[in-house]
């Protein structure tokens, strides 16, 4: 199972950014995906999460601004970032969990991976 971020980039404060984040490789399912990141010298963080029935979660810093969605049929994860503000900077990582591939297609083990960091730059 791969994960692959885009949609980084420099914007200046008050800007918007919108990232995606495909899965590909063989696996039964994907039950939630999720974005963290990372700002220089501090710990990853959890921005948003959303499981496989729409249930989200966001970090107080980002309610009201960004906006988790997934397209399942696509197997992506979107993060659209509104009002960005300076403090918002950092490497963006999505990170998807759910099940490999078991007997006659039934759910097999369970995985968890990371994609590779996007950088999101917010200018002030």
């Amino acid at each position: 199972v791969q994960l692959q971020a885009s949609g980084g980039g420099l914007v200046q404060a008050g800007g918007s950014l919108r990232l995606s984040c495909v899965a590909s490789g063989s696996f039964h399912s994907i039950t939630t995906m999720a974005w963290y990141r990372q700002a220089p010298g501090k710990q990853r963080e959890l921005v948003a999460r959303i499981s496989n029935v729409g249930v989200e979660n966001y970090a107080d810093s980002v309610k009201d601004r960004f906006t988790i969605s997934r397209d399942s049929a696509k197997n992506t994860v979107y993060l659209q970032m509104n009002s960005l503000k300076p403090e918002d900077t950092g490497d963006y990582y999505c990170n998807g969990g759910g099940f490999l591939v078991g007997k006659g297609w039934s759910p097999g083990r369970s995985f968890i991976e990371w994609g590779q960091g996007t950088l999101v730059t917010v200018s002030s």
